[in-house]
């Protein structure tokens, strides 16, 4: 998501004035004088979105195996607060993100997986995994289509296995930031097998579950001319520049399988594994290694131990101890899917700056109950330090709808031209928007 775009915000009386709540908010719990409204009800598997400065919306949207991913666009040309205007801007591939730069669409491409070759075995996942490319299309003001075919600015970034969102943030100087998320759940001789040793060195930190640089202005670009900015991030689909000073920040998506019933790899039990490792909220510098996948943040010990996988008892500490902590963490398996900073003046001044993270819900939490399914908002200095402990802004979600997996789930996030705050939903296809309105 760009988090530099500049958008000009409605005084916070003219968006509660337009704000029409939807009846009980959808069953979803806010703060008091917060509403909710639906914004558009059928982008299905929505997960990112922009705001251009006439007001569109373009939206990053997963499809299987490509069929309905893409980009699509949408408007409020009757100003009614919901999309009445849909058109897909770009198909032909699976996409987690979108940002707008200097005239230019970026999305992250990700086409289908070619199909079994003849005499495979049947339920095969068909041929190899293809590479994913960051794209640019060209946009002219106003428009809901590209004006010209696509560039390639990276090509060749590493596919399946593993986490294939290749999430991105685009600074005012044009540094192209890129998520390569890992292709193992903890770099183990063989993934996600009881007791197996973490190979070690892990090689997959290479070219995995790190950030990479590149020039968004610049076409051609492959992982081996890029920069390898950071590393030890096992998964950042939440990443973002901060408004305050340009650095980068990134969310991290916390291993699983330490222990329990549920696929349990260790000898930890089902509770620990229930909250461990933490979800991470890291700000990232060049040079900087966060530790996967030697080491992973303990609720208990609030500090990064050592890893199972390489000897660790959830206590020892050891190579960990040179590793960097995040600045804020969470609980375990909630799968933070989206990170914003909101530059508004519509939502109550102490949220300003600060940052919110959309958490898509767990799966490895078993017996404990499922968790997340919601957006937390994280106070934050102007060094960029925590002030203090997350809180739950927007809950619900999985609970109004029924279901351990949900119905709806959250997963993108960003600010309007009123400022209110809109939600992506990649499970129902619904934006929600979120106003304040002191009532």
């Amino acid at each position: 998501m760009l988090a530099v775009l500049s958008i000009p915000a409605i005084a916070g009386g003219q968006a509660a004035a337009a704000a029409k709540c939807a009846p009980d908010n959808l069953g979803l719990k806010l703060p008091a004088g917060f509403c909710v409204s639906v914004f558009a009800d059928t982008v299905k598997g929505a997960r990112h979105l922009v705001f251009a400065p006439n007001g569109d919306v373009f939206v990053s949207a997963q499809g299987a195996r490509g069929a309905g991913g893409g980009v699509v666009a949408l408007r409020d040309a009757s100003h009614s607060g919901r999309a009445d205007t849909r058109q897909q801007f770009a198909t032909g591939f699976t996409s987690s993100e979108v940002a707008l730069f200097e005239g230019f669409v970026y999305t992250e491409a990700f086409p289908p997986r070619p199909p079994a070759p003849a005499g495979a075995p049947a339920g095969g996942r068909g041929g190899p995994s293809p590479t994913i490319s960051i794209l640019r299309y060209p946009l002219k003001p106003g428009a809901l289509a590209p004006s010209g075919a696509p560039d390639t600015i990276v090509s060749g970034l590493p596919g399946a296995p593993g986490h294939t969102t290749r999430n991105f943030a685009i600074a005012r100087d044009g540094a192209l930031y890129v998520n390569v998320g890992s292709a193992t759940n903890s770099c183990q001789t063989a993934d996600r097998q009881k007791e197996s040793p973490g190979v070690n060195p892990c090689t997959e930190l290479e070219t995995r579950a790190g950030i990479w640089k590149f020039d968004a202005r610049k076409k051609g670009q492959t992982q081996t001319t890029g920069v390898h900015f950071a590393r030890g991030i096992r998964n950042a689909v939440g990443v973002a520049i901060s408004p305050l000073d340009g650095k980068l920040w990134t969310t991290m998506h916390g291993r699983d399988n330490l222990g329990g019933p549920n696929e349990g790899n260790w000898s930890f039990d089902a509770k620990y594994n229930a909250e461990n490792p933490a979800e991470e909220l890291l700000q990232v510098n060049q040079g900087d290694d966060f530790g996967w996948p030697y080491c992973y943040y303990s609720v208990e010990a609030h500090k990064l131990v050592l890893a199972p996988e390489y000897g660790g008892d959830g206590k020892k500490v050891e190579q960990c101890a040179q590793k960097k902590a995040p600045a804020a963490y969470f609980p375990g398996h909630w799968a933070p899917n989206a990170l914003f900073f909101y530059t508004g003046s519509s939502l109550p001044a102490r949220y300003k700056n600060g940052a919110f993270i959309a958490f898509h819900g767990s799966w490895d939490r078993a017996p404990e109950p499922a968790g997340g399914y919601n957006v937390v908002f994280q106070p934050l200095d102007a060094a960029g330090k925590a002030t203090g402990p997350y809180e739950v802004f927007a809950d619900g979600f999985s609970i109004a709808t029924g279901g351990h997996d949900g119905n709806h789930r959250p997963t993108g996030l960003a600010q309007g031209l009123d400022g209110a705050l809109y939600v992506t939903d990649d499970a129902g296809g619904r934006i929600y928007k979120i106003v304040h309105t002191g009532k």
